[in-house]
C-alpha cells in the first residue's frame, strides 16, 4: 500500500519474499500513507502458517490506517487506538483454518516535527542522525530478554533457533499490548523500519553504512534487502524508509515518554495518556474561572482578566519550555556508527530486480 510522500518527507519501501520460503509466500507488509502534517509508515510481520501470515499482516495494515484517519483525539491516543483496533481485527479473523495467525506491527507516525513509535513484536525501527544509527526499538522475544538479562549475547541471539520465538504480537488476546513514544526530528534524519528478515541477518553496522550511503529511499531499500538476500535470505524481507527534508515546529501535545519496562496494556496505556492531558484541562478550567469572575464582579474585571491572562501566559510558557527540553533529550550510546577511516563494507549490494 503506498501514497504520496509530503513535500517534507520521502519515503521508500520494498519487500521481498527472501531465498528460503518456501512457495513464495510473502508474509511481510507495508504500509505508507501520506497525512497533512506528515506520515503513517508501518510493517507488519505475519505468522501462522502461508496463508494466515500473509492475511495477518495485511488486515492489520487496513485497520490500523482507517481506524487511525477516522479517530479521534490527540494523534498518540488515537495510533494507541488504531494498533487496538488492529489487534481485533486480527483476533477475529483467527478462526477455522486461520486459528493461531498473528502478526507483529511496528508503526512510525511523522507529526510535524515529531516521530510517535508504535511497537508490539520482533520488527525494529531505526533512526540514522548525522552517522550514527539509532536502534529505537527493542525486540519482544525469548531471546531479546535473555540478552536483557545477560544470559546471552547479540552474536548468540543471532543466530540461535529460538529468535524467531516473539513472546508480543497481535491477535494473541483482546487487549494489545505495545509500546509507545515519541521524539522530535530534524532535517536529515532517516528513519528505517523493517522486519527480522532484514535486522536478524544484516549487522547494524552494515545497516548504518548502507543507510548511510547518499541515496534515494527507494534505491536504499533495494540495497538493503539485497544485503539480505546476499546473507542467505533465511526470511521474509521488508525495509520501508522515510527521509526527513526539513525541520518542523513540536505538535501541542506532549510526546509520550520512553520507558523501560516493557509493553504496557492498550487501557493502562490511554490512561497514561490522559494524565498526560492534565495541563489542557488546567488552561480550560483557569480560562473559565477568569470570565465567571468577570462576569460576577464587573467591577474588578480588569484585576481579574489581568491575572488570569498572567497565569494562562505564564503556563503556557511552561509548557513550551518543557517541550523544548524534551526536544533536545539524547537518544542514548548509537548501535552503530560511521568511523571516517571506515573501510567500505565487505560486499557490495546491487541494485537489481526482486528475485
Amino acid at each position: 500500500m503506498r501514497a504520496p510522500a509530503t513535500p517534507s518527507l520521502t519515503s521508500g519501501l520494498l519487500t521481498d519474499v527472501g531465498r528460503q520460503r518456501q512457495g513464495g509466500v510473502n508474509q511481510d507488509a507495508a504500509l505508507a500513507l501520506d497525512l497533512p502534517q506528515g506520515g503513517l509508515y508501518a510493517v507488519a510481520d505475519g505468522m501462522g502458517g502461508h496463508a494466515a501470515g500473509e492475511l495477518a499482516a495485511n488486515l492489520a495494515l487496513d485497520a490500523l490506517s482507517q481506524h487511525y484517519l477516522d479517530g479521534r483525539g490527540t494523534p498518540p491516543a488515537r495510533l494507541a487506538q488504531a494498533v487496538q483496533a488492529a489487534n481485533i481485527a486480527v483476533l477475529r479473523h483467527a478462526v477455522g483454518e486461520y486459528v493461531g495467525m498473528g502478526t507483529t506491527l511496528l508503526a512510525a507516525l511523522v507529526d510535524r516535527g515529531a516521530v510517535l513509535i508504535a511497537h508490539v513484536g520482533d520488527s525494529r525501527a531505526y533512526l540514522l542522525r548525522g552517522s550514527e544509527l539509532h536502534r529505537l526499538t527493542e525486540d519482544h522475544s525469548w531471546v531479546a530478554e535473555q540478552v536483557r538479562l545477560g544470559h546471552m549475547t547479540e552474536a548468540e541471539a543471532r543466530d540461535h533457533q529460538w529468535r524467531s520465538v516473539v513472546s508480543n504480537a497481535l491477535g494473541g488476546e483482546e487487549r494489545v499490548r505495545l509500546e509507545l513514544y515519541g521524539l522530535p526530528t530534524q532535517a536529515g534524519d532517516r528513519l528505517l523500519l523493517c522486519s527480522d528478515g532484514l535486522s536478524s541477518v544484516v549487522t547494524d553496522d552494515e545497516l548504518c553504512a548502507l543507510l548511510a550511503r547518499p541515496l534515494p529511499p527507494e534505491t536504499t531499500a533495494r540495497l538493503l534487502v539485497n544485503a539480505a538476500n546476499d546473507g542467505g535470505g533465511p526470511d521474509n524481507i521488508t525495509a520501508l524508509i522515510v527521509d526527513v527534508q526539513r525541520d518542523a515546529a513540536l505538535p501541542g501535545y506532549a510526546l509520550p515518554a520512553r520507558r523501560d519496562d516493557g509493553p504496557m496494556y492498550i487501557d493502562v496505556l490511554l490512561s497514561t495518556q490522559r494524565g498526560n492531558s492534565l495541563m489542557t484541562y488546567l488552561l480550560l478550567m483557569i480560562a473559565y474561572f477568569t470570565l465567571l469572575g468577570i462576569m460576577l464582579l464587573p467591577e474588578r474585571r480588569t484585576v481579574i482578566g489581568a491575572l488570569g491572562t498572567v497565569i494562562l501566559i505564564a503556563l503556557l510558557i511552561g509548557q513550551r519550555v518543557t517541550q523544548r527540553r524534551r526536544a533536545h533529550t539524547p537518544l542514548g550510546t548509537p548501535s552503530a556508527s560511521l568511523h571516517p577511516a571506515a573501510p567500505a563494507p565487505a560486499r557490495e549490494h546491487s541494485v537489481t530486480q526482486p528475485r
